[in-house]
């Protein structure tokens, strides 16, 4: 058994030796058996038997150093690459630069009845399906945008003309800060390079005073996180239970890259060790989200 552990410990040491260590184990027993030539070639009678180890060491000598010298290289480059891109996080547009961060729950922890936990657990695009399942279900006819540019539209509704859109809707889905008139002021834009008239915003937080009276003078319909709720409780048992499965479809924790519309993972900054969201397509798309755990 005492063998057994001290070749485990034997193996596991062995094991733990990196590449750069290992080279330089190659280059410390090169360089003494270069050292034993040239003592060789200083007699006689080893001379020729020195020429020949010198002979052969210039191989591993070559390969070692130029080995090295790659690591070195691809380590540096890797470096400039994690300086470039996780230390700090690229949002969509549409996402917003004031959002505060995703609410991850660990686990398939679901609640059995509407409420403001819900909107907390789910990333951005079950909270979009949400709203749009909430529109199909007055009677439109929705197209939503899944990924890549959306031109400031996430859904769109339709009624009885199936080629132009009646309204359109954005969707924040925000924890933490409201809404303000900027966000609205550029909807109301798209609105009407659309000749739409008509608009809905949706958010999970709140709108500042500002914003509230803006949608009101500008034929937008404002929905907060309690308005979402108090829609959803008119609803009848069998389509809130609907609405619920639509936003713990698959792994709702998890974020969707904005950009490819593909679940993102778990990743860690190099410099801090802090974990953030980054897209499977990385180097390709570089979208990454900040990471919030609850509770």
């Amino acid at each position: 058994m005492a063998y057994r552990g001290n070749r485990r410990r034997r193996d596991q040491q062995q094991s733990n030796e990196t590449f750069p260590d290992r080279i330089f184990t190659v280059l410390v027993w090169t360089a003494l058996l270069w050292v034993a030539s040239e003592y060789m070639q200083g007699r006689p009678h080893l001379a020729s038997a020195g020429a020949g180890l010198r002979s052969v060491l210039w191989l591993p000598l070559t390969i070692s150093v130029g080995l090295l010298g790659l690591h070195f290289v691809f380590r540096a480059l890797a470096a400039l690459s994690t300086n470039a891109d996780p230390a700090r996080n690229t949002f969509d547009d549409r996402r917003d630069p004031l959002f505060s961060g995703v609410n991850v729950l660990k686990g398939p922890v679901t609640e059995v009845r509407w409420s403001s936990r819900v909107f907390a657990a789910i990333e951005w695009r079950r909270f979009e399906a949400v709203v749009e399942t909430l529109f199909a279900q007055e009677g439109y006819e929705t197209r939503s945008q899944l990924h890549g540019a959306d031109g400031g539209v996430d859904i769109w509704l339709y009624s009885k003309n199936p080629n132009d859109p009646v309204s359109v809707v954005q969707c924040k889905h925000w924890q933490g800060n409201p809404v303000t008139v900027k966000e609205l002021r550029e909807f109301l834009g798209v609105m009407a390079s659309h000749g739409i008239k008509r608009g809905t915003f949706a958010t999970s937080s709140r709108y500042t005073a500002d914003a509230v009276a803006f949608a009101k003078a500008n034929s937008i319909t404002a929905h907060n996180g309690n308005d979402l709720l108090r829609l959803i409780a008119q609803r009848s048992p069998e389509q809130q239970a609907r609405l619920l499965e639509v936003a713990y479809e698959g792994e709702y924790w998890k974020p969707t890259c904005a950009n490819c519309g593909v679940k993102m993972v778990e990743r860690e900054a190099r410099g801090n060790g802090s974990r953030f969201w980054g897209c499977t397509n990385y180097p390709r798309c570089k979208c990454t989200l900040p990471m919030k755990t609850t509770d």
